[in-house]
């Protein structure tokens, strides 16, 4: 039987407007999960949709960085590319340069991906650092206190790409996953399952080049081959949507409160 899963979506007018509704709910929930739970482990996702955000959680003059209680965060990554760190393609040299090297962060609460390792190597290291980290035992699953997504215009998301072995992988954590369209190059990602057991799985999604992708994962018959981004199912049974109106094309407009809200059976 198939399980209904609510999509509760936020429309804002501009790319700015989506990054300071984004900084907003992860200052909101990072405060949430730290109150109840002593810490707040996020995993984020690399790109350019999000550096706006992370730059306005770091910046003085915004009102977001003074309400972290940074010293009960940790940061975890959704996906690397298989690059050193200081490389242009690097997601934890984008979330360096727009977040870490301006908060009070130490190393020990940072876990990034060794993208400039084997990619086989990288994923197990990765792997054995979250196990590590959650205190997980046989095949237990961590589970993430926030989870932050992408979406491609192919309807991809974290590193599982249409066609790709790695959409099939149930059983590890983390995988090697060779990604044929995006430079012929080799990715690092959490798998699905891992994904889906995070408490908070939201998608930050910007630009008109979303919109069918976005209409196919939400609206359209299930086909995660073509569009892994339908893989995301969280326990919860609750996503999140960051969205700016080219994007949200698809969807019923929202109502005055710029919200919107689907249900999804999957």
């Amino acid at each position: 039987m198939a399980k209904t899963m609510e999509v509760f979506y936020y429309v804002d007018p501009s790319p700015d407007a989506v990054s300071r509704r984004t900084a907003q709910y992860l200052v909101e929930r990072i405060l949430a999960c730290a109150g109840a739970r002593g810490k707040a482990r996020i995993a984020i996702s690399g790109g350019n949709t999000p550096k706006h955000t992370f730059e306005l959680l770091a910046d003085t003059s915004a009102p977001y960085r003074e309400q972290i209680p940074w010293d009960k965060l940790e940061i975890y990554w959704v996906d690397e590319r298989c690059v050193p760190p200081d490389h242009p393609d690097s997601n934890y040299r984008m979330t360096r340069e727009a977040l870490l090297d301006k908060v009070p962060l130490t190393s020990s609460q940072i876990f990034r991906i060794q993208g400039e390792l084997d990619p086989e190597e990288a994923a197990a290291k990765y792997e054995f650092a979250l196990r590590q980290s959650f205190r997980l035992e046989g095949a237990e699953l961590p589970i993430f206190d926030v989870l932050a997504l992408g979406m491609g215009p192919d309807g991809h998301t974290a590193s599982l790409f249409p066609h790709t072995e790695g959409l099939h992988e149930t059983m590890r954590l983390a995988i090697a996953n060779h990604v044929v369209v995006q430079k012929d190059a080799w990715r690092v990602t959490l798998t699905w399952p891992v994904i889906n057991r995070a408490r908070d799985v939201f998608f930050l999604v910007e630009g008109a080049d979303k919109a069918a992708p976005l209409k196919e994962v939400f609206l359209g018959p299930y086909d995660p081959e073509s569009f892994p981004s339908q893989l995301i199912r969280p326990a919860t049974g609750r996503i999140t949507l960051f969205l700016d109106p080219a994007a949200a094309a698809p969807f019923p407009p929202p109502g005055a409160n710029i919200q919107g809200r689907l249900e999804v059976a999957r």
